[in-house]
């Protein structure tokens, strides 16, 4: 049976590509009936963030990737965190030791870089020397008494190539002396990265890797290892990397290096308000402003919307609160370095899942296509069951702290058909935040009072179309459109210039749906009131 799985480090919260692994393997396993394991790699413990693992565990639902076993699933070859399965590595480190296949070492950071150096001086590459005696546990204890850390590593066998099969690149070679020998277990007794994954793959069963192009230099290490400790090797397939519109790798540290040219881009900002409003102190922005650290993103975003910037999105959560649907980041992510084999482009899970074939992975870069990505969210919004676009759009206005987020269902269902064609959940929001605001709290665009209410005799037709509206017996969106045209009709122009002043009363710009629609929702009595105000406010200032 087919075992895939996803291992994300919680180092920080859940990027594209990283959501793109997860979805390959998942796609590969639901396509096979096969079994996703969701793993947790958090031996790293200075780069943990406290808020990562939850946002991955909660973006993955979002995208709507489930895993049959892992965090919350429970399953048969937990624990699912790696932090917690110490004892495990322990046995496996123990038994190489006992063998002779890795040796402990005391070298402390210093000597390590002074190694470094001396190579770098002779053009060399650095590469450790194997001791020809390796040291004991009595060794060990004496140099961790001295005070000196204490690491294992993994003597690579130096007279074999490793050759990596790979599903998508054919054979890799890696020729005899090219792997060196790599510390398998920290000082802080935490395993690293390609210890502690080569002997959950083997205990969880796991029987393909689909993963990032750039982990194709650690595969020899893994087969090195999975060869001393007599297991089998998965399937490899190392996906194409994903890059930007200009031109380099999607990176994570996009937001946070946006964040910090806005910031030294602008002629004042109050460090202090700015250092409060992310929950970070002056030490830590500074420090972050100097390039030396980057805060937890929640910070990032934090300070990003007490500036009123706008960052790109690069984790999943941003495409969320920037209204994407759940169903456009599956479908558009899936195309990125996989085909369907035919020219279907616009697809849902179930199309995805029959579909997914391993032998359609492509060896060439794919690009993030922003302006692609928006046009399948137009697409989805359109195609996406009434329901499901609901719970889309309520889930939405929560995550922004929207003030439509308490309206009822029936309301915001009228929203959305009214807003059909929108591209994203953000610009439905936007264009209907009026509704949800008091009357005199609507937010004027000054732009648009300009053009509209001040010109054209703007605030005059909205006085005519307020007597206009109090003689209506009946409210509807058909009667308010018969209002505004026959008012257009006698005044011989067209219908913008009585739709557009209203407009800009009850709603502060001239974007909205479609005015009819809007002061029906509005209600009528709002609407007076909106008027009233635009023309009182705006009437003392002309």
């Amino acid at each position: 049976m087919v075992v895939t799985r996803f291992a994300p480090s919680p180092t920080g919260y859940l990027h594209v590509g990283g959501a793109r692994t997860a979805l390959f393997n998942w796609l590969y396993a639901r396509r096979m009936g096969g079994t996703f394991i969701l793993r947790i790699e958090d031996t790293d413990l200075k780069r943990n963030t406290p808020t990562a693992m939850q946002q991955v565990i909660k973006d993955l639902r979002w995208l709507g990737i489930d895993w049959d076993q892992g965090p919350e699933a429970g399953g048969p070859h937990g624990p699912y965190l790696q932090s917690q399965r110490r004892d495990i590595y322990d046995r496996y480190i123990a038994q190489l030791l006992e063998q002779g296949k890795a040796y402990y070492c005391f070298d402390t950071p210093e000597e390590l870089d002074s190694l470094r150096q001396e190579a770098s001086e002779g053009k060399q590459g650095f590469v450790y020397r194997r001791p020809e005696q390796f040291p004991d546990a009595k060794d060990a204890a004496r140099a961790r008494a001295e005070g000196r850390p204490v690491t294992v590593r993994f003597a690579v066998p130096q007279d074999q190539p490793f050759v990596v099969r790979d599903v998508i690149r054919g054979e890799v070679v890696f020729g005899p002396g090219e792997v060196q020998d790599f510390i398998i277990l920290k000082s802080d007794g935490f395993p690293t990265y390609h210890f502690a994954v080569v002997v959950d793959d083997e205990l969880m069963g796991v029987t393909h890797v689909l993963r990032g192009q750039e982990h194709l230099m650690n595969t020899p290490c893994h087969l090195a290892l999975q060869a001393a400790l007599g297991f089998r090797t998965p399937e490899y397939a190392h996906m194409s990397v994903t890059v930007s519109e200009g031109g380099g790798k999607l990176s994570k540290r996009e937001r946070p290096k946006a964040l910090r040219e806005k910031i030294k881009a602008m002629d004042k900002v109050d460090l202090e308000s700015l250092a409060r409003a992310g929950g970070i102190g002056m030490e830590e922005l500074e420090s972050f402003l100097q390039k030396k650290t980057t805060p937890d993103m929640p910070a990032i975003d934090a300070m990003a919307a007490h500036l009123g910037v706008h960052l790109p999105e690069i984790n999943v959560v941003d495409f969320f609160r920037s209204g994407y649907l759940p169903e456009t980041m599956v479908n558009f992510l899936a195309l990125l370095g996989w085909n369907p084999g035919d020219d279907r482009e616009v697809m849902d899970r179930q199309e995805l899942i029959a579909a997914f074939d391993l032998n359609r992975l492509s060896k060439s870069n794919s690009l993030f296509d922003r302006k692609k990505l928006m046009s399948f969210n137009t697409e989805h919004i359109k195609r996406v069951a009434s329901t499901d676009l609901l719970g889309h759009y309520r889930a939405f206005l929560a995550e922004i702290g929207s003030p439509a987020a308490g309206a009822q269902d029936k309301r915001l269902a009228r929203i959305l058909e009214i807003c059909l064609g929108a591209r994203t959940l953000e610009e439905i929001e936007q264009k209907t935040r009026f509704l949800f605001v008091d009357n005199d709290k609507v937010d004027y665009d000054k732009t648009a009072v300009d053009k509209v209410l001040l010109q054209h005799d703007g605030l005059g037709v909205l006085t005519e179309v307020a007597d206009l509206f109090r003689s209506l017996d009946e409210i509807t969106a058909a009667s308010i459109e018969e209002v505004l045209r026959g008012l257009a009709d006698r005044k011989q122009i067209g219908l913008g210039k009585v739709a557009q002043p209203l407009r800009v009363a009850i709603c502060g710009t001239t974007i909205s749906p479609p005015i009819f629609d809007s002061v029906d929702m509005l209600g009528m009595d709002n609407t007076l009131a909106r008027i009233r105000i635009a023309v009182e406010k705006f009437g003392r200032t002309n």
